[in-house]
């Protein structure tokens, strides 16, 4: 009898033990899966400087794009948390679209060679980051899932894993999941 119950609560003891892994692995693979995201995010920071000189001789009049640009580039750089740099790059994805739907008004500038060069580099890094959210939301839910389903649900109250947000870009969703589309 002791035997069956000493067993009984190895058992209990070794399934504890393999549902607290299981959420640490999913935990740190999406983690992970948002440190990926965060080199394309930093590349794309890295370009928006080039972005706006080359764009700043040609539209004099458009002062407040650039100046949208640039300040949610500074916000998303002051971002620490992964939830504050969605919120981030939410805001820096509104701002570029912005910018590149003032550039249509400027043809001199759409037969730039170094512009378009650097909308290549961004059309790149975007499909790149739409790759890279597409898989960190994949572990997103993949963790979600295991804090929220029984016998997980327990454990994951008792030490403080919780559901954690998507990268979601609100309104720019649709647009920011399309391939860029220049026209020359």
């Amino acid at each position: 009898m002791i035997i069956a119950i000493l067993v009984i609560l190895v058992v209990i003891v070794f399934m504890i033990i393999g549902l607290y892994n299981r959420l640490v692995k999913l935990r740190n693979n999406r983690e992970n899966a948002f440190a990926d995201i965060d080199v394309q995010l930093k590349q794309r920071l890295d370009l928006i400087p080039q972005l706006v000189e080359a764009v700043k001789g040609y539209m004099k009049h458009e002062s407040t794009v650039l100046t949208d640009v640039t300040n949610a580039r500074v916000s998303a750089m002051k971002a620490t948390t992964i939830n504050e740099k969605i919120a981030a790059e939410g805001q820096l994805t509104s701002a570029l679209q912005g910018l590149n739907v003032a550039v249509e008004a400027y043809p001199d500038l759409k037969a730039s060679q170094n512009f378009m060069q650097l909308q290549d580099e961004i059309a790149d890094i975007e499909n790149k980051l739409a790759a890279a959210r597409r898989f960190f939301n994949s572990a997103t839910k993949e963790l979600n899932n295991a804090v929220e389903t029984f016998p997980s649900n327990i454990l994951a109250g008792m030490f403080g894993f919780k559901r954690e947000p998507m990268f979601d870009l609100g309104e720019g969703r649709a647009k920011a999941e399309e391939a860029p589309k220049l026209n020359f």
